[in-house]
């Protein structure tokens, strides 16, 4: 009769125990299994943040800063190189990337930079505005609102990146559309003759807002 209470006693006292046991290793602190960063990896992580911000900035102003712009990625990139073998193979990876991103858009820059130095003609100036070759003088009067249309696409497409001497460009380009109008417009039917009108109108209030904000800007 004793063993029979004996066991019935042990065995409730191991009911009792076993949820306060695992109660006690719920309550337990979870071992953190995240590895600290090594400072190398933190300089990957610098590296990899500042070619992105250099390569989604506009070409003009890269190519004000271009010589600062190579004497940040030389230092940061001979950092690195010293420290590659210190590097896990996914960063070594994601290192040599970031390189090759920053290696493409560099000499997209300097080519860009070259041709910037070399002044453009009328007829490439054209060109690039309304994005074929003609000659205003002896465009017919069907072809106009086709180039104003181009001319205004572009200017909203590019305006934010111009700086004053390709503002000046387009306006000389609305200047060679205007004189060629006046000589045909009677050519045109009236819807016609109301867009270019209202092309015109467009581009001075671009034209005027961008020298507004440069004042503004000045102060």
């Amino acid at each position: 009769m004793k063993n029979i209470l004996l066991s019935t006693l042990l065995g409730a006292a191991s009911l009792v125990l076993v949820p306060l046991t695992a109660a006690a290793q719920q309550t337990q602190e979870p071992v953190s299994s995240t590895k600290p960063v090594s400072a190398v990896e933190r300089d990957l992580r610098r590296f990899s943040d500042w070619v992105s911000e250099k390569v989604t900035r506009a070409e003009e102003g890269a190519r004000r800063e271009w010589p600062s712009v190579m004497a940040d990625y030389d230092r940061q990139s001979a950092r690195l190189d010293r420290a590659t073998d210190s590097l896990s193979v996914q960063s070594r990876r994601e290192y040599a990337a970031q390189k090759a991103r920053y290696q493409t858009w560099a000499a997209e820059q300097q080519r860009l930079d070259s041709a910037a130095r070399q002044p453009e003609t009328v007829a490439q100036v054209q060109s690039r505005l309304l994005g074929e070759n003609v000659n205003i003088n002896r465009a017919r009067a069907t072809e106009l609102p086709g180039l104003y249309a181009r001319l205004l696409e572009t200017t909203h497409d590019q305006r934010r990146r111009w700086t004053a001497a390709e503002w000046s460009q387009a306006s000389a380009v609305l200047s060679r559309l205007n004189a060629r109008y006046e000589e045909v417009r009677t050519q045109l039917p009236t819807k016609d003759r109301l867009d270019v009108r209202s092309w015109q109108a467009e581009f001075r209030t671009l034209e005027k807002a961008r020298d507004v904000k440069e004042i503004i800007d000045n102060r």
